[in-house]
């Protein structure tokens, strides 16, 4: 028992750390590469924390988590920004260094938070809510900061792995209803991205969204 809590403790730290890389990285292969990180971390504490009882919810879990946030998802998109030939980001508003001092202080108080709510007798999984809560600021925090709209698609799809995570700390069995439209959610919003930043490339030099400014105009 003292084993399986240590473990999921490790693996939620982990989920955490993976928003650091990506903070402090310019690299898109990167910022995939810890995408399919997250899926694999989430696949592995769903594992421990929902009952395979439930077979139809336990194989849509293995399904979502395995299957499309680990491998299809992050392909799909390495294919994209290979295919249109996005390397880095822009410059982005906020030096990487800095960037990682905030998203480090996020995740501080996320966990912080987290402690907290264990003394409000609160129905929640604390270190699952400040793992989530950490990675769903450091994602919007990504999305004011970075440019490119690839970035802004990813930083989006890790913005709803930390909605994932949170509500595994609200209930040890997610909904299947309410699990089953995020991912469909999520995959039609990948896709349409991908038709959208292909479109994009042809009509602009680059992914910045700089560019799309003087549409407003």
């Amino acid at each position: 028992m003292i084993a399986s809590i240590n473990f999921e403790n490790s693996i939620i730290i982990l989920f955490a750390v993976t928003m650091f890389y990506v903070a402090m990285s310019s690299r898109m292969e990167a910022y995939i590469k810890m995408l399919a990180a997250q899926g694999a971390l989430l696949f592995a504490v769903s594992m421990h924390s929902i009952s395979p009882s439930d077979y139809i919810t336990f194989s849509f879990i293995i399904f979502e988590t395995l299957v499309l946030k680990t491998i299809v998802i992050p392909l799909y998109l390495m294919k994209l920004i290979r295919r249109n030939e996005i390397q880095r980001e822009a410059k982005p508003s906020i030096p990487n260094l800095y960037s990682l001092m905030i998203v480090s202080a996020i995740t501080a108080v996320g966990f912080l938070f987290a402690y907290w709510l264990t003394g409000t007798r609160q129905p929640v999984n604390p270190l699952f809510f400040g793992g989530a809560i950490s990675v769903i600021l450091a994602a919007l925090f990504i999305i004011m900061t970075r440019k490119k709209l690839i970035t802004h698609i990813i930083a989006f799809i890790f913005l709803e792995n930390g909605i994932f995570l949170l509500s595994l700390s609200v209930a040890q069995e997610m909904p299947f209803i309410v699990n089953l439209g995020v991912m469909l959610d999520i995959f039609a919003w990948v896709l349409l991205a991908g038709i959208f930043v292909k479109m994009i490339q042809t009509s602009f030099t680059g992914q910045n969204i700089d560019s799309l400014k003087g549409l407003r105009d």
